[in-house]
């Protein structure tokens, strides 16, 4: 059991920002699930608002827990902080038009795939294209 434990620990360290991406990418996509279903199905608000509304309240979660947990920035003057969080949002935004609104949109409205799904296909596009940006642009470590 310990050696299992040390392998994992291991593992853990080596892909420590992967895996702390991954982790707080559900985390977010959680976030984002819960408030799209406070909002379109509790409170009756149309789809696309309520995935917009659902980003917001997930940006903000994501760009803290990518902030201190995953990229572990190093930024604290506010010059730095507030152009790290401009090209975060702007990159956020690339992903809202393009998966969150366009794909949504085209799956849900023209092709009638159930809302849900289309949420869950549009998260899994979202982290991924956000990882890359997230990793290149944003948080970006000069050497």
């Amino acid at each position: 059991m310990k050696k299992l434990i040390k392998k994992i620990k291991e593992l853990y360290f080596k892909y420590k920002e992967i895996v702390n991406y991954l982790i707080f990418g559900v985390l977010s996509t959680l976030v984002n699930f819960v408030t799209y279903f406070i909002f379109a199905k509790l409170i009756g608000l149309d789809e696309i608002v309520s995935n917009i509304i659902a980003w917001i309240v997930a940006v903000l979660f994501a760009y803290t827990t990518n902030k201190i947990f995953v990229f572990e920035s190093k930024n604290t003057s506010k010059s730095q902080t507030l152009k790290e969080l401009i090209s975060f949002l702007l990159a956020r935004i690339f992903t809202l038009v393009l998966c969150d609104i366009a794909i949504f949109a085209l799956l849900t409205k023209v092709l009638h795939i159930n809302d849900l799904i289309t949420k869950l296909i549009t998260q899994v596009l979202t982290i991924i294209i956000n990882y890359v940006f997230s990793k290149l642009v944003v948080f970006k470590k000069n050497k």
